[in-house]
């Protein structure tokens, strides 16, 4: 069985590794098939190499794996025609978050044979082997499939348990070099950037999220610092980024982790996404002695509430507490807000702005983008029983045509007054960032001339 695995062009210039891929391909590997990668990210090869590809190479299953996006649903289109087109079409496999909580509208417009619902190691795994032995689709959890003109969509599969059964990464079928130039705030030109998953899922229930799991499974500290290690050891990596939903998950996992770190001397930087409800002095404190530079904190909405309106189970005090504690850690934090949640208005986003000028350290720029009904969200279907949203085609076909610009409006406002006031209040964030710039471009050039900073590289190399 020889199976393809598509990293498609992600038309960035953000160097992510693909790590959900590597998780399948590793799950893959270890079973003993036969797996290799098509990397259109890093080539860059337009849509229609990918025919010929399989015109000219046979093989006998194809993966596809996406996130939810106006961008990745369109390229995904693109990629199935392209597996469709050729003379040697292999059996068609689509998943991740994308498809996952609509697999009967994915499966109709890709074309594809089988949608993967949820974690795919275990249950693409349960696949190739049935298609091995040629073995009917039917008693597959967690899979929808088409049986001639009609899909069938099977029962879930229970969520993976112990998440250290799951093997690492299959880092080796990857140009790693190619990822060396991934950035994050505090990295430098020599920092070596990998992320790495902690554990799965969240415990929280936020009303735009579009996640199938629920509850949080980490995975131990003595696996996450075996593959820390490895990657320093096998490819100089210097700097982690932590992936999953939410490092952060209790003071008490943060705490053992921060230790542990501490303990086995890994000495690299981190960064990781956190909660303000549990950014306490003395967890912040610890995290910065483990190696963390920089936490995300989805803080969503600075009004009260909008914050119960969309479920986010934090306050605008618990926000601003943890933000002045994680700047006192000598940590760098993250802001993330959205608007258009259900009783947003102008007023609430202009909280939000004066929050983030209030506490922006420059070490990103600040954005704010519209919030965006993902299908599986509950705030989807809350679209769709209002009469906003008719259904998941009429959302990708539609309405979400770009992810800074509104898909749904839950507000009072038109669309028009809407997008003014993102276009005021980012006017005045990227105002404040360049600023910030400007201000400091021009300490380097007071200490490159009155002090004779010799390390100085130049102004266009800033």
């Amino acid at each position: 069985m020889r199976i393809l695995l598509v990293v498609y062009d992600n038309d960035s210039y953000i160097h992510w590794f693909p790590q959900g891929l590597a998780y399948i391909a590793a799950a893959l590997l270890k079973e003993g098939y036969e797996v290799e990668i098509y990397n259109q990210d890093v080539n860059h090869w337009p849509d229609e190499h990918l025919t010929r590809f399989l015109d000219e190479n046979k093989f006998d299953v194809i993966g596809v794996s996406i996130i939810a996006g106006y961008y990745q649903y369109r390229k995904l289109l693109k990629v199935s025609e392209a597996i469709n087109m050729s003379k040697q079409r292999p059996f068609y496999i689509i998943g991740g978050h994308g498809p996952s909580p609509e697999p009967e509208f994915f499966i109709k417009k890709t074309q594809a044979d089988v949608v993967v619902i949820g974690e795919g190691e275990l249950i693409v795994v349960e696949l190739i082997k049935s298609l091995t032995s040629k073995t009917h689709l039917s008693d597959i959890k967690g899979i929808t499939y088409r049986d001639g003109e009609n899909i069938i969509i099977n029962q879930r599969r229970p969520l993976i348990e112990d998440i250290d059964t799951v093997p690492f990464p299959a880092y080796n079928l990857f140009p790693i070099e190619y990822y060396r130039l991934l950035r994050m705030p505090h990295s430098t030109n020599s920092d070596f950037i990998m992320p790495l998953l902690s554990g799965r899922g969240c415990t929280f229930k936020c009303n735009f999220c579009y996640r199938l799991d629920v509850g949080f499974r980490p995975r131990s500290n003595e696996s996450i610092i075996e593959e820390i290690n490895l990657l320093k050891y096998n490819y100089g990596i210097t700097y982690i980024a932590f992936s999953d939903e939410l490092l952060m998950s209790s003071i008490e996992r943060t705490v053992s982790l921060c230790n542990d770190f501490i303990k086995a001397k890994l000495n690299i930087k981190w960064d990781c996404n956190g909660r303000l409800n549990y950014a306490k002095p003395e967890v912040l404190n610890l995290m910065k002695q483990a190696g963390c530079v920089f936490i995300n904190y989805g803080i969503e909405a600075m009004d009260d509430q909008v914050l119960k309106n969309m479920k986010k189970a934090l306050t605008t005090q618990q926000i601003t507490k943890g933000i002045e504690a994680t700047l006192e850690a000598g940590i760098s934090p993250g802001f993330n807000i959205i608007f258009g949640n259900i009783g947003e208005s102008k007023e609430t986003l202009n909280k939000g702005v004066e929050f983030l000028l209030k506490y922006d350290d420059g070490a990103q720029m600040r954005t704010i983008r519209p919030v965006t009904p993902y299908p599986g969200s509950p705030l989807y279907y809350y679209a769709i029983e209002k009469g906003l949203l008719k259904d998941c085609e009429d959302f990708y076909e539609n309405k979400h045509t770009n992810s800074d610009l509104l898909a749904i409006n839950f507000t009072d406002m038109s669309d028009e007054e809407f997008h003014q006031c993102l276009l005021e209040a980012n006017t005045r964030l990227f105002t404040n960032y360049f600023q910030k710039r400007q201000v400091l471009m021009a300490e380097q050039a007071r200490k490159l001339y009155m002090e004779k900073d010799s390390n100085f590289r130049g102004f266009r190399q800033t």
